[in-house]
C-alpha cells in the first residue's frame, strides 16, 4: 500500500510516517521505481504497534528497542534476556497506562464540577 492508504488505515499523518521511516522505526518494505513508498500489511500491523505506544509516553528510542525485542523474539524463538526485558517493557506500559487513567479520571472529575457549578450560577 502506498503511504497515504497507510496514514488513512493509521490514523496518523504523512508526516508522522515519513519521520518514522527516517529515523529507522517503520522503513518502507519497497519503493516504486518513482520513489514512492511502498508498505506492508506486516508494516500496518507495526504502525499499529508503534501508534498504540505513543500515548503512552515512549520515546523514539524505547520505541525502536520494543520492536527489536519483538522481533527477535519472532524470529529466533526463546532468548531469556530478550524476555526479560519484553516483561520490564510491559511493567512500564502497565505503569503509564495507570498513570493516563488515573489523569483521565481526574480530568472527568474536573469537568463535572465545572458543570455543576454551571448548573449552580
Amino acid at each position: 500500500m502506498h503511504i497515504g492508504e497507510l496514514a488513512e488505515a493509521t490514523g496518523l499523518s504523512l508526516r508522522t510516517i515519513r519521520h518514522y521511516d527516517e529515523v529507522g522505526l517503520l522503513p518502507a518494505t519497497t519503493r516504486t521505481e518513482g520513489g514512492f513508498r511502498l508498505y506492508t500489511q506486516s508494516d500496518l500491523e507495526r504502525l499499529l504497534v508503534i501508534r498504540s505506544m505513543k500515548p503512552l509516553g515512549f520515546t523514539l528510542e524505547e520505541m525502536a528497542e520494543l520492536l527489536r525485542i519483538v522481533d527477535n523474539l519472532a524470529t529466533s524463538g526463546e532468548h531469556p534476556d530478550e524476555r526479560d526485558k519484553l516483561d520490564a517493557f510491559i511493567a512500564e506500559a502497565k505503569r503509564k497506562r495507570d498513570k493516563l487513567a488515573l489523569n483521565l479520571a481526574r480530568a472527568e472529575e474536573f469537568i463535572a464540577e465545572l458543570g455543576l457549578r454551571r448548573a449552580a450560577g
